[in-house]
C-alpha cells in the first residue's frame, strides 16, 4: 500500500465523470483514490446535496487530477450545447 499522504482534490459531480477520471487516471498511472457519498441508510440523499463523490492523490498529483477533471468538464460542457441544436 502506498505510504502517501492522499489528500481532497476535487469533488465530483456524477458517476460517469467518476468513471472517465478513473480511467485516465489509471491510464497515466497516476494515484488516486475515489470516495462516493452514496449511503444506502439515505438512499444516496447526499449525493444530491454534495455531489456524487471526491477524489483524492497525493499532494505532488494534484495539478495532474485537476486539469484531467478540467478537460472532463469541458468536453461535457462542449457536448451540452450540441443538445440546442439537436
Amino acid at each position: 500500500m502506498d505510504s502517501l499522504p492522499y489528500t481532497k482534490v476535487a469533488v465530483i459531480e456524477d458517476m460517469i465523470e467518476a468513471q472517465v477520471l478513473e480511467s485516465m487516471l489509471i491510464e497515466q498511472a497516476v494515484p488516486y483514490r475515489i470516495r462516493s457519498f452514496h449511503d444506502t441508510a439515505y438512499d444516496g440523499l447526499f449525493q444530491l446535496q454534495k455531489g456524487w463523490g471526491e477524489v483524492y492523490a497525493p499532494p505532488s498529483c494534484h495539478n495532474t487530477v485537476a486539469d484531467l477533471i478540467g478537460e472532463i468538464r469541458s468536453q461535457s460542457t462542449s457536448a451540452k450545447g450540441l443538445d440546442d441544436y439537436v
